[in-house]
């Protein structure tokens, strides 16, 4: 007859459980372990703000830049002397960009031998220049600041380069309204 055991003495049908005690803990353990695992995995997936794969389209700053209005409307009270730029500092925002490196032609903020002959046109033209457009330079009038602005500009690059024009004064304040 055959006998169920091997040569090393080992019982053919044994596995790794031997006891009682060890197949309850087995089974327990069986049952834990997935769902400790699931448990880890919902709050991987639901914890905490991952952005999406690789872009931040959807973020609300980038969303309202992108719908946000093409132009906008400004007004400005001409007749309100505080809010008038003076002319050093409409140079600085809006002309020094090419007066002061030359570009395109544009005499250099200083510049007497460039600014000579085109002080001897006289104040008058060289407003209507910067209003209108002369060669590279665009138009100035009608853009972000007002005429008067402008023509502080113009008075104060053309002063630098020793011009005497002096600063178109500022409007007279609005009468009071009738009663």
């Amino acid at each position: 007859m055959s006998d169920s055991h091997d040569p090393t003495g080992h019982d053919a049908h044994e596995g790794p459980i031997k006891t009682p005690k060890q197949l309850i803990w087995t089974i327990t353990l069986s049952f834990i372990v997935p769902v400790l695992i699931i448990i880890l995995l919902v709050n991987f997936v639901a914890l905490g703000d991952k952005p999406a794969a690789g872009t931040d389209a959807f973020k609300a700053e980038a969303v309202a830049q992108r719908i946000a209005p093409v132009a906008r409307v400004e007004l400005k009270d001409a007749s309100n002397v505080a809010a008038l730029k003076a002319g050093d500092q409409v140079y600085q925002a809006q002309c020094s960009a090419c007066h002061n490196v030359g570009a395109a032609g544009a005499p250099k903020l200083g510049d007497a031998a460039a600014w000579a002959p085109r002080i001897k046109t006289g104040y008058e033209a060289l407003l209507n220049s910067a209003l209108k457009g002369k060669g590279a330079m665009g138009a100035q009038g009608g853009g972000d600041y007002s005429d008067l602005e402008i023509a502080r500009s113009v008075v104060y690059m053309a002063n630098q380069a020793g011009a005497k024009f002096a600063e178109p004064p500022a409007p007279a304040a609005a009468a009071s309204a009738p009663k």
